[in-house]
């Protein structure tokens, strides 16, 4: 379960997450420069980078640990393959 300081760095980031979105649209629309619209899709990527560490950090601190600190090989196995999915997921 994700602590309350994580959830609201979380947060945070996303809601400027979608201004960004949003103001890439409004340079669609009004048809600007593509390399700058390009330039803040790459700094989106950025944020939502950042994002995913918080998410990713606080789930090894809590829930991978309380699965390693368990005693239970099951809860460990199941936590391990987890991240195993979710690192094969980063480099696609």
């Amino acid at each position: 379960m994700m602590d309350e300081e994580a959830k609201q760095k979380a947060l945070t980031r996303l809601s400027r997450i979608e201004g960004q979105v949003q103001g890439v649209q409004r340079m669609v629309e009004e048809g600007k420069y593509c390399v700058d619209i390009l330039l803040q899709l790459s700094a989106i990527q950025g944020a939502l980078e950042q994002v995913r560490k918080i998410l990713l950090g606080r789930h090894i601190e809590s829930c991978v640990a309380e699965a390693m600190a368990s005693g239970r090989a099951e809860d460990r196995q199941k936590k391990i393959e987890e991240l195993l999915e979710v690192f094969a997921r980063y480099g696609r």
